[in-house]
């Protein structure tokens, strides 16, 4: 399946249905009156968030969606049945923004939430309505309200535990298949990775999501490579593990691009909790090995996230995804922030509304 992101759709509730103009004519009965009935409501545009789906695809090919027009009202005082809606599925962590792109409409991170887009019009008044003491057979009704029409953008944020940062070729792809049953596409040459992958890694009998993004190269924010647009995918993980090749040319250097790019790029990436991993060191000899990890530690102290007064920048580790070497000590420094997240958000959750 094709990995969309983002989708622009037209969107309109229906109308409301007319109401009706119509009297009782009934033998025997002298004055019978009005029995207009009302018309009935217009659907509303409904976007729900559903399992099983983790792209917009289904937006690639149907731009526009309309809800039912509200049945009119009719005779002997029947009211019009109410339009159908029009039912958006998404999935979890899908944005809703107005055509600006900025104004936020709703947010869905959870299976199961609904939000209104659009409410359809309201139908119109039969002559029934409209019967008073002067005026006993009115011969008016009211059309329906017009239903309501938006553009809107879906904008999909993978939601994952970790993310995985780097420079293209950091071997992010390699550490993600080794730690998770994710397979996504390794090869030997840049941007490999051409959209976000997810995987659930399993350290120590517990379980997170990991998800892995494109690589990022300098200018990345000014839409060189693959750009920055991948990156709000891991705006919502509670710490990143930044992947520094090892057999690259300088790691500080390496370390301190993606770190720019990460500032640049804003929303508070740059202020994440990060682990910082040297990767390939099967294939460093000790000399090689020693002088990447000082470069690395430097690069850390001078361009890493702000610490707390007293707090000391933590020191890289070393990982080779292909012979598992220090793969689960990585995991475990990457799940003690995680837990802490999920053990914030657990404390800031509302208690649940008890009923005898």
């Amino acid at each position: 399946m094709k990995f969309l992101d983002q989708a622009k759709i037209y969107v309109r509730s229906g109308d409301g249905g007319a109401g009706c103009v119509s009297f009782r004519r009934e033998k025997f009965i002298e004055f019978g009156g009005p029995d207009g009935g009302d018309g009935g409501r217009g659907g509303d545009v409904v976007a729900e968030c559903v399992a099983g789906l983790n792209t917009l695809i289904d937006y690639r090919f149907q731009q526009h969606f309309k809800a039912k027009t509200g049945m009119h009202g009719m005779g002997k005082n029947r009211a019009g049945g109410r339009g159908a809606d029009a039912v958006l599925k998404v999935p979890e962590g899908t944005q809703i923004f107005e055509e600006d792109g900025e104004t936020l409409i709703a947010d869905l991170t959870e299976v199961g939430q609904r939000v209104v887009i659009c409410k359809g019009g309201n139908g119109g008044f039969g002559n029934l309505h409209f019967t008073s003491s002067i005026n006993r057979a009115p011969r008016r009704a009211n059309p329906g309200q017009d239903g309501q029409e938006l553009t809107i953008i879906l904008r999909l944020k993978l939601i994952a535990d970790a993310g995985l940062v780097g420079l293209p070729n950091a071997g992010k792809s390699t550490f993600l298949a080794a730690v998770s049953a994710a397979r996504p596409k390794i090869a030997d040459y840049p941007f490999t990775t051409l959209h976000p992958n997810l995987g659930v890694v399993n350290c120590d009998e517990r379980e997170f999501v990991m998800a892995d993004i494109p690589g990022l190269i300098e200018g990345a924010h000014e839409g060189l490579g693959l750009g920055d647009r991948f990156l709000g995918h891991i705006e919502r993980t509670g710490v990143l593990l930044h992947l520094v090749d090892g057999a690259g040319e300088h790691a500080g250097k390496a370390y301190k691009t993606v770190r720019g790019e990460l500032e640049a790029y804003g929303n508070g990436l740059a202020d994440k909790p990060e682990v910082v991993a040297l990767t390939k060191i099967d294939a460093l000899d000790a000399e090689t090995l020693k002088t990447q990890i000082e470069r690395l530690k430097r690069a850390i102290k001078s361009a890493g996230p702000e610490l707390a007064e007293g707090e000391k920048p933590r020191a890289p580790l070393k990982i080779s995804a292909v012979a598992g070497e220090g793969v689960a000590e990585v995991l475990r420094a990457v799940l003690a922030f995680v837990d802490e997240k999920r053990r914030e958000e657990a404390e800031a959750a509302p208690a649940p509304d008890w009923r005898p």
